[in-house]
């Protein structure tokens, strides 16, 4: 009996002598950023020396997905890209850690910083008006496509995620730990966009082509928390949100 080889993913296999511009891509550990990685891995084009993921420092969890540090590393080890963590606090803002990151890379080369957005323009704006003055070019792979066709490049992917927060006037606990599938985009409410790119869910990444090997990881509860957001007018308002306890 010969031994089962172990998965390569396609990028892997792929060999491009041409030199690829160098890139950092910002890993939030769900879908459309696993689909955008994905995508930029196959088509080669660029040179990703690593992930960034913004980190709370407080929990040791991702800013927006909650994804403990440990499991980021699990899927950065198993995608085969080192994880570079920016901690973030109640000293170093968000855009303080990410002009320390740019500095750090920008010593190694990199030109250009890769993201998994869609269509929300004033986040691309937002990135863009940070990161053009630093000397960074964005890149947004899946950019300008609808939520049907990115969920539809998605499912294609084989890519394998399951939901962990939930905005809950949107969704509620029991979308919690379900698989993103044909069957979960048949039983979205009316209103709820299909990648949940307006913040009604988020997602963590486990198996598929993009990952040399599955990721084990436990959903034990899911949790009613509520986060504050600052508006374009100064006011601030409370959102809800259903939020698994995951952990490996």
């Amino acid at each position: 009996m010969f031994a089962t080889p172990p998965k390569v993913p396609m990028y892997q296999k792929q060999k491009n002598m041409t030199e690829r511009k160098k890139a950092v891509f910002n890993w939030s550990g769900g879908k459309d950023s696993a689909l955008a990685l994905h995508k930029i891995l196959q088509e080669n084009e660029f040179e990703v020396l690593s992930l960034l993921t913004t980190i709370d420092e407080e929990t040791a969890s991702s800013s927006i997905h909650s994804i403990p540090l440990g499991l980021l590393k699990k899927q950065a080890d198993s995608i085969g890209i080192p994880l570079y963590p920016v901690p973030l606090s109640k000293d170093k803002t968000y855009k303080k850690g990410m002009a320390e990151a740019v500095r750090h890379f920008k010593n190694k080369g990199v030109s250009h910083f890769i993201f998994g957005d869609i269509f929300l323009a004033d986040v691309r704006r937002y990135r863009e008006n940070m990161l053009h003055p630093l000397g960074i070019e964005l890149v947004e792979p899946l950019w300008g496509k609808t939520s049907d066709e990115v969920m539809k490049d998605f499912l294609k992917s084989g890519i394998k995620t399951k939901i962990i927060v939930t905005q809950a006037d949107k969704l509620d606990r029991t979308f919690i730990g379900r698989e993103i599938d044909r069957d979960f985009v048949r039983s979205l409410p009316n209103g709820v966009d299909l990648c949940g790119e307006n913040g009604e869910y988020h997602t963590f990444s486990y198996d598929g082509e993009l990952f040399k090997q599955g990721i084990d990881f436990k959903i034990s509860e899911a949790n009613l928390i509520s986060h504050e957001f600052k508006l374009d007018d100064g006011k601030v308002k409370s959102y809800d949100y259903w939020q698994a306890e995951i952990s490996e």
